[in-house]
C-alpha cells in the first residue's frame, strides 16, 4: 500500500502531531511518502495558462509539479494536512493547489483519481477548520476522489501542543485515531465507488467539452477526452 502526504506548513506544531498519530496505524505495512510546503514546491503559479493551452510539461515549475504528481497517482491513500490560515489553508498549499488546475475534470482528469481515497487533516484556534478543510476536499473532488475523510479540530487559548491541556490533546488524538483505524480497515485493492456527484460533473465537463468543440475545434482538453475514450462511452470510474 502507498500513502502520499502532503504537509501544508514545514512547521512541526499541533497539525503534525495529528498527523502522525493518523500515520501511526499505517507505519508497519505501508509504504509512506512525505512532501512538506513550501520546501518541495516554492513556486507560485502564476496563471499563465501554459499548462491548459500547452500542456502540463510546459510548465515553469514542472521540476516540482512533476515529482509530486507522480506520487499522487501512484498513491492508494492520499493526506493532505494544513492548519488554517485565516479561515483557509496556508498559502503554500493553495500554491501547490492552483498548479493542478489542469488536472481537474473539466479539463484534463487523471483516470487513475477516480478511484483513490483522500483524508483531510486540519486545526484551528476557534473557528475556520471547516473552511479549510472544504479548500481541500473542493479540489480533491474536482480531482475525481469520491471518499474523502476529515478530521478538523478546535483550539482554544493557543496553538502550541505543549501548552494545550491534557484533556485537549486526548480529545484531538482520539479523533484523529478513530479516523485512522476507519481507513486502515479499507480494502484497498479495490477502487472506492464514484459516487453521483462526481459523475455528474464528470458528464457536465463532457456535454461542454463536445459544446466547445464546436467552435474551437482543437483543443488540448478536447483531444485528451477523445484519446480517453470519453466523449463516447468509456468512463474513468470503469476499471
Amino acid at each position: 500500500m502507498k500513502i502520499v502526504v502532503i504537509n501544508g506548513t514545514e512547521k512541526k506544531g499541533v497539525t503534525y502531531r495529528l498527523k502522525e498519530a493518523f500515520l501511526e496505524p499505517f507505519r508497519a505495512f505501508a509504504e509512506i511518502t512525505e512532501y512538506v510546503l513550501p520546501k518541495d514546491c516554492p513556486a507560485f503559479c502564476q496563471g499563465c495558462t501554459s499548462c491548459f493551452a500547452k500542456g502540463e510539461a510546459t510548465c515553469k515549475d514542472r521540476a516540482y509539479v512533476e515529482v509530486i504528481e507522480k506520487s499522487l497517482l501512484e498513491s492508494d491513500l492520499i493526506v493532505m494536512t494544513s492548519p488554517t490560515y485565516v479561515k483557509h489553508v496556508t498559502g503554500a498549499m493553495k500554491a501547490l493547489l492552483d498548479h493542478f488546475g489542469y488536472r481537474w475534470i473539466s479539463h484534463r482528469p487523471a483516470a487513475e483519481m477516480f478511484g483513490k481515497r483522500a483524508v483531510i487533516i486540519t486545526q484551528c484556534l476557534g473557528g475556520g477548520s471547516r473552511t479549510t478543510a472544504k479548500d481541500l476536499k473542493h479540489s480533491l473532488s474536482w480531482w475525481g476522489i469520491s471518499e474523502i475523510g476529515v478530521f478538523s479540530g478546535t483550539l482554544y487559548g493557543n496553538v502550541v501542543w505543549e501548552q494545550l491541556s491534557e484533556q485537549r490533546r486526548k480529545k484531538l488524538l482520539a479523533g484523529v485515531a478513530k479516523l485512522s483505524r476507519a481507513y486502515a480497515k479499507k480494502d484497498y485493492t479495490r477502487p472506492a465507488r464514484t459516487r453521483l456527484i462526481v459523475k455528474l460533473r464528470f458528464l457536465f465537463s463532457r456535454w461542454l467539452q463536445k459544446r466547445l468543440h464546436r467552435s474551437i475545434p482543437e483543443t488540448l482538453d478536447w483531444r485528451y477526452w477523445q484519446e480517453k475514450g470519453w466523449l463516447d462511452a468509456a468512463r474513468p470510474w470503469r476499471r
